[in-house]
């Protein structure tokens, strides 16, 4: 089995993307990035991800966001969005992905792994530059030009299955691979126990969802 780093979150899509990777016949280092968010009930739910898909390792890197701010996850002073908006919401974390990626690259290079899954989608997201396909391919590119692994002839392969499916068909495919969305956490501003909710952009894209997929939505709202 090869290697492959997998960023896990907690929530719907990177869950999806874990059982992806695994069913491919990866074997999966589930990487979560504490980065000073609103709740940590998204955390919890990635250890019960990992566990329960079976990935080889689980980690958590500790990074303090909040000394930036910028961001309704990453500053208490900005309140997370309860009405659908236009343009980038206030929910986005500049360069969030670029460093959980970076994070992601730097342990792959130690595993010997030339594959990392990453869950971002450009058809039901809300409107964040860094899940973008060219976003997406330009770290690629320059992950193979700043690696030793790639200068000796081991060039990494960025891995984004859910770039052009919408919500429902993430749910779907996921069901698919018997995953139990149930452990999994969306919400922008969760509870201690991981209830959602309701209102948030992530809350909305996640209802909206399952209610496409014609499935029960196993979210647990407060």
């Amino acid at each position: 089995m090869k290697n492959a780093v997998v960023l896990l979150s907690g929530g719907l899509d990177s869950a999806t993307v874990l059982a992806m990777a695994r069913a491919q016949g990866y074997d999966c280092h589930a990487l979560s990035v504490d980065y000073g968010q609103r709740h940590h009930s998204e955390l919890d739910a990635s250890r019960r991800v990992a566990e329960a898909l079976g990935a080889r390792q689980h980690r958590v890197v500790h990074i303090d966001l909040t000394v930036f701010g910028g961001s309704a996850l990453t500053d208490s002073s900005i309140a997370v969005p309860e009405k659908e908006s236009t343009g980038i919401p206030l929910t986005y974390v500049p360069a969030r992905n670029t460093i959980m990626l970076s994070l992601a690259l730097a342990w792959a290079e130690v595993l010997h792994a030339d594959d990392i899954f990453i869950g971002v989608n450009a058809v039901d997201y809300s409107g964040y530059p860094d899940c973008r396909p060219a976003y997406i391919e330009a770290f690629e590119r320059m992950a193979n030009l700043a690696t030793q692994a790639a200068v000796e002839g081991h060039p990494l392969t960025l891995h984004a299955p859910l770039m052009h499916m919408s919500k429902a068909e993430i749910i779907q495919q996921g069901v698919k691979l018997g995953l139990d969305y149930g452990m999994t956490v969306s919400c922008y501003q969760a509870d201690e126990t991981g209830r959602a909710c309701g209102l948030c952009d992530s809350c909305r894209l996640r209802r909206e969802g399952f209610a496409a997929a014609g499935l029960p939505d196993p979210t647990r709202y407060r």
